[in-house]
């Protein structure tokens, strides 16, 4: 039998007669198929909708104070093209991020004829979690937001409404990546259009006044520069912890590894699909993960 560390005692019964079934309601009826997913958390949903004013705040500015006013139509219709399309792909990651089952584990599975259909072995090992009452597969962690464990849960990310995990990994990588990117592409126009306007006469490079023009820059230089920073060490954290194939939750807690090792590459097809092709920097590109067994145990 594979030696579990002490810290997971807690989350183990050894023989399913501890489990407690009797005290388990039986789980919920599924929902339709295609039923959408949605964490109904007042600070999520809040920091979900500040995610996409920023967005459309970002657009504003780019396009009616930088772009549409400038007279070489060249420049703005490129820039405008690639601010655009990158500003939409990061939102429909966004949407893919918050509104994807991130992976949970079905609730209130611990019943007792859920148990005895496991025809469990003598001395074998199983994961029971107290919280939401589920038999839970090896690598899963309890969310108290989501309130259901989640298959290898990286964090909870209030910025997208939802759990980073099994299912929807990808998303919210692609969602980071885009919005550093448009970040940037952001502060590189501003930096163009200061020197233009510093050149020129400020009256004729927007069609605001040089006022309300410098301070709807200088809050655009500060967002970009801001979400540059938080998204790129994120984009990056992520990354590291695909490479490595442990979840931002086993590195904090310095979990032994008790899962097979695989290379980066299959590491990186495994979040984003076989194979490698454009749909890896697509929102719209469901990742093939294969088909996991969502009751995987330790024994």
């Amino acid at each position: 039998m594979m030696l579990i560390p002490t810290h997971h005692f807690r989350d183990i019964e050894r023989k399913p007669e501890y489990l407690q079934p009797e005290k388990c309601v039986p789980p919920p009826h599924p929902g339709p198929v295609g039923t959408m997913w949605f964490i109904r958390d007042g600070c999520g949903i809040a920091c979900a909708i500040v995610t996409w004013f920023l967005v459309l705040y970002a657009e504003f500015v780019v396009l009616f104070v930088m772009l549409i006013p400038s007279r070489d139509y060249v420049y703005s219709a490129i820039n405008g093209t690639v601010f655009n399309l990158l500003a939409f792909l990061a939102l429909a990651s966004h949407c893919r991020a918050m509104l994807t089952d991130p992976g949970a584990v079905p609730k209130g599975n611990a019943t007792k004829e859920f148990i005895e259909s496991l025809q469990l072995k003598p001395g074998q090992v199983v994961y029971k979690c107290p919280k939401c009452c589920s038999i839970k597969p090896d690598r899963a962690h309890h969310c108290s937001v989501c309130k259901r464990c989640i298959r290898k849960m990286d964090h909870h990310c209030p910025w997208v409404n939802n759990c980073v995990g099994e299912n929807n990994q990808k998303y919210f990588v692609l969602f980071t990546m885009y919005i550093a990117l448009i970040s940037l592409h952001a502060l590189i126009m501003v930096g163009f259009h200061f020197l233009h306007c510093f050149e020129e006469d400020w009256t004729k490079c927007s069609s605001f006044s040089p006022p309300t023009t410098v301070i709807l820059l200088i809050l655009l230089c500060f967002e970009g520069l801001l979400f540059l920073i938080f998204t790129s060490v994120m984009f990056g954290t992520q990354v590291h912890s695909i490479c490595t194939d442990e979840t931002g939750i086993e590195q904090l807690k310095k979990e032994e590894r008790r899962w097979a090792k695989k290379t980066k590459w299959m590491n990186m097809k495994a979040v984003f699909g076989h194979p490698f092709s454009l749909g890896w920097a697509s929102p719209f590109a469901t990742p093939d993960q294969g088909k996991a067994d969502p009751y995987q145990y330790v024994v």
